[in-house]
């Protein structure tokens, strides 16, 4: 289950050819990131297809560096520093404090910053939406690629498609919205779950 979340933080991690358009593309996937980057936090609905880590679906919320996603396996808080993952099977809370480098894989919307280094990129659009795709150019990326389809009129992200270790992920993202998230929103609260156990690993 933790491999779940591992890809599902790249997301929650959170898109022609030449020159010319691949500065439209980086202008698309700067406007995408101001969307999702609002001071006061947003909120989205995301279900993921993936046939390395299976089917899951649930909601994030993210405020800056701060995260927190759940799905009815497990949930995760961060608050900047501290990460708190809850897994429903065992009703167990790992606590840790992960480095720059995990959350790099863990917060839910990496995308959002992951773009503005190490990657290429070129984009195609229809109608309706803007397809910008991501090509690594550093070799030790966990990330290979991606597609990141972007909404022409709101500049929400609709779908986050990811290669890594060989194989595709799927994340289609719905109902995101910018809604005012207080701090306690990324901390885990034990009065809620009264009776799990709590293993502190930092």
């Amino acid at each position: 289950m933790k491999k779940i979340f591992c890809v599902l933080f790249i997301l929650v991690g959170c898109l022609s050819f030449g020159s010319v358009k691949a500065q439209t593309a980086k202008q698309v996937l700067d406007k995408c990131a101001a969307v999702v980057s609002a001071r006061e936090g947003v909120q989205a609905d995301f279900s993921m297809t993936s046939a390395q880590y299976g089917d899951a679906s649930g909601q994030i919320m993210v405020k800056g560096k701060k995260f927190m996603a759940s799905t009815t396996v497990a949930s995760m808080w961060f608050d900047g520093r501290t990460l708190w993952t809850y897994m429903t099977r065992n009703n167990e809370v790992n606590v840790t404090n992960p480095s720059e480098t995990q959350l790099q894989v863990l917060n839910p919307y990496n995308f959002i910053t992951m773009y503005k280094k190490d990657f290429k990129y070129t984009m195609t659009q229809s109608a309706t939406a803007f397809t910008v795709h991501l090509t690594s150019t550093d070799a030790a990326r966990k990330v290979k690629e991606m597609f990141i389809t972007v909404d022409k009129k709101t500049y929400h992200p609709t779908e986050v498609k990811l290669l890594q270790n060989q194989k595709w992920t799927t994340f289609t993202i719905s109902n995101l919205k910018t809604v005012r998230l207080s701090d306690d929103k990324f901390r885990f609260n034990s009065q809620d779950f009264p009776s799990a156990e709590v293993i502190d690993l930092r």
